[in-house]
């Protein structure tokens, strides 16, 4: 009996390939065949997916995004790490805290964007704070679970502690970036004038739909590469760790 493993490579191929057969079918059956819906088939999306490569205009939303996704997580692991340290440290400071960590954190960031805009007006400074709002719930979850694993009579903070926590704080970021990459777009609709979530609204005013669509398909590759890179890193740091 043949018992050779499928390589994973080869099923996310195939698991990626069956995405488009089903957008494929989803235009084919729900459109009718011409008109709007052939706007956003995969044909007319790839189209202008090349034709936007082309533009440097593009590339200018990219770096304005994935600057606010960094500048937004760095802003949460400054206040995330210290905090998720400091609750997993002290069992009286996570019980007293929890309760009003866990009722912010079901709030949606998005549900703050009226406020933050009324208190600190339009531009990058209310995303910064949505996308750091965002992200600080994995991160600092994440980094008490980490240090509630270790024993503080034998561990040392500089030596031990904050090494062995570092894993859970990778994956804390990579919880977090997702999250990121989901509010930026939205976020990005609060006024500004470049950017990923910008450039989709300019090209549902201009009626471009199958921009709008490639528009959706590089948001989707830019959010992959990203969770890649800090799956990546994570995977680095756990395997270096153990040798």
């Amino acid at each position: 009996m043949n018992n050779r493993r499928v390589p994973g490579w080869l099923l996310g191929l195939s698991g990626l390939a069956g995405l488009l057969l089903l957008w494929w079918l989803g235009v084919k059956v729900w459109g009718d065949g011409g008109g709007l819906a052939a706007r956003f088939s995969l044909a007319a999306t790839f189209s202008s997916l090349w034709e936007l490569l082309g533009r440097g205009e593009l590339y200018l939303h990219i770096v304005v995004s994935l600057k606010r996704i960094f500048v937004g997580l760095f802003l949460a692991l400054l206040v995330g790490v210290p905090l998720g340290l400091l609750v997993g440290s002290s069992r009286n400071l996570e019980a007293a805290t929890t309760p009003a960590f866990q009722f912010l954190r079901m709030i949606s960031p998005l549900s703050w964007m009226p406020i933050v805009v009324m208190l600190m007006g339009v531009g990058d400074q209310p995303i910064y704070f949505l996308l750091a709002f965002a992200a600080v719930w994995p991160i600092m979850l994440n980094t008490a679970a980490g240090v509630r694993q270790l024993d503080p009579r034998w561990e040392t903070l500089r030596r031990v502690i904050i090494p062995g926590v570092v894993g859970h704080v990778l994956t804390g970021v990579r919880l977090a970036i997702g999250i990121l990459w989901i509010v930026l777009v939205p976020c990005e609709m609060l006024g500004v004038s470049a950017g990923l979530g910008y450039y989709i609204l300019d090209t549902r005013d201009r009626l471009a739909y199958s921009e709008l669509m490639a528009m959706v398909l590089l948001i989707g590759l830019l959010g992959f590469a990203l969770d890649a890179l800090a799956r990546g890193l994570h995977q680095r740091w756990v395997h270096g760790g153990s040798q």
